[in-house]
């Protein structure tokens, strides 16, 4: 039997989470599956634990189920206990009831940001739409590249200060704050991340215009074909944008180096998966 892998998340069938590991598998010249499971949202255990009597060796996790899985883990990477969220699962590492946990987002939306697109984060002013697991995911890896200042902001704003406390250990002298969705006309950044799930759904997240920097970086955790709302507001208002499939690439590497001891080349990956959009 060949190592099976799955990607939980509801909804999930938009992933392309299993075109990147099939490209992956073909490039490495490894030979294993990967599959899309829609866990209920009450359930998500049952269904992990399912796949697992299966022969399942090891997992993704997207939306909702980040906080879940981290739950769920015996064993937690430093990166997962930083974000308090885990989107990679491994089975059985060391010995057969265990689950390890890593948070591969933050290491994947830095490096697209930093080595892809080739835009600085140490210094610049950086504002995270959203407060539940994808940003929760993201904000320790942001940290730790240096911004000037690392703002988030919440329509539920008590859920944003929760967050705040909750990571504050990553952010020590760094100038991490909220902001009211309310007072955010009054503030500019120069790199602007929407880790909301409301592109899933098109709709726009809580974002004046404003807030763009003329020289601005608008990031779209999220990705489809064509411009999310998020992207559409952020070209109008003179933004250089991109959605995340690069990231997407980036972190399904890094979970395949947890995985297979091995990280592949992921730019001919991007490369092929913006061309099918």
């Amino acid at each position: 039997m060949i190592d099976q892998y799955a990607v939980f998340g509801n909804p999930i069938s938009h992933s392309r989470s299993p075109e990147i590991h099939a490209a992956f598998a073909t490039q490495l010249g490894h030979r294993f599956s990967y599959v899309r499971i829609e866990a209920p949202l009450d359930d998500f255990v049952g269904a992990v634990q399912s796949f697992r009597r299966s022969g399942g060796i090891g997992a993704n996790v997207t939306v909702p189920f980040k906080l879940a899985a981290f739950a769920l883990a015996t064993e937690h990477s430093a990166r997962a206990v930083a974000a308090g969220a885990a989107n990679t699962l491994c089975f059985g590492l060391r010995q057969d009831d265990a689950v390890f946990a890593d948070n591969t987002d933050g290491v994947g939306l830095v490096r697209d940001i930093r080595q892809n697109l080739r835009q600085a984060i140490t210094g610049r002013r950086v504002l995270v739409l959203g407060a539940g697991g994808a940003a929760r995911s993201v904000l320790a890896a942001l940290a730790a590249e240096a911004p000037a200042e690392l703002a988030i902001a919440n329509r539920t704003l008590f859920k944003a200060q929760r967050l705040l406390m909750d990571l504050s250990p990553c952010f020590g002298d760094l100038h991490a704050h909220v902001i009211d969705v309310a007072a955010l006309p009054g503030h500019r950044f120069d790199l602007v991340i929407n880790a909301t799930s409301a592109s899933l759904f098109e709709d726009l997240p809580l974002i004046p215009p404003a807030c763009f920097d003329p020289h601005a970086l608008a990031y779209d955790m999220m990705y489809g074909k064509g411009l999310t709302p998020f992207l559409a507001l952020a070209r109008n208002a003179g933004a250089q944008t991109v959605d995340g499939v690069g990231m997407l690439v980036e972190q399904a590497a890094e979970a395949c180096w947890l995985w297979r001891g091995v990280r592949p080349d992921t730019k001919p990956v991007i490369e092929a998966l913006r061309l099918a959009f």
